[in-house]
């Protein structure tokens, strides 16, 4: 457990954003994967919301100076597929007894969801020391998270869920916060039209942000 939260927390330290990704085209998995991580941002969640994300995964772990995660696991079975798939890390929505079992078991380094105190309370009792807090921006933002410093200041987060450019300074300023989730830098409009030079200048201004 202790070697996964290490691993864990130096997926998220690699860069101030982890980009949230979802590939709806194979064709745009290394290519996207190529112009992020030239742009300064290793650590790719690659969600599991499409059928061709597992092969998108495979596809990016080749990538040199890529590490490539699954987002959005809910079940043991997609904690299984992911590692097979090449995944070095995972990511959920929340956690749920069965869930932690398949990471556990599969020796996953894992980023699960939590809103709230206790579901971070009963997870840093398990060994998480990093979680992922989401939705950010629905459950109180900035804020919200920021008052959770003090009472738990042995937890580490990654905010997800309405982060831009426009406010991911508020979380990244935070004593708690180790680095942000965003789409932005990958979305499907640049992805459609192939602009890889674009997607790698955006990925350079959020590597670029203060922390």
């Amino acid at each position: 457990m202790k070697q996964m939260a290490e691993d864990v927390r130096a997926v998220c330290t690699a860069a101030p954003v982890v980009p949230v990704i979802v590939i709806r085209n194979i064709a745009h998995a290394r290519p996207l994967a190529e112009a992020l991580v030239a742009g300064g941002l290793p650590s790719l969640e690659v969600t599991l919301r499409t059928d061709c994300a597992l092969d998108a995964i495979a596809e990016m772990a080749q990538v040199p100076g890529a590490q490539v995660g699954a987002g959005t696991l809910r079940t043991p079975q997609d904690v299984s597929a992911a590692k097979a798939a090449g995944a070095t890390f995972g990511v959920s929505p929340g956690a749920t007894e069965n869930l932690l079992q398949a990471v556990e078991k599969e020796a996953l380094p894992f980023l699960p969801g939590v809103a709230t105190a206790g579901e971070a309370m009963q997870l840093a009792d398990r060994g998480y020391e990093t979680l992922k807090f989401f939705p950010a921006e629905a459950i109180g933002g900035a804020k919200a998270l920021g008052s959770l410093a003090s009472p738990l200041p042995d937890i580490a987060f990654c905010p997800t869920g309405g982060i831009s450019p426009q406010n991911a300074s508020d979380y990244l300023s935070l004593a708690n916060v180790i680095c942000v989730g965003g789409s932005w830098v990958a979305s499907q409009s640049l992805m459609d039209a192939g602009n890889w030079d674009k997607i790698e200048a955006l990925a350079h201004a959020a590597a670029g942000l203060a922390r």
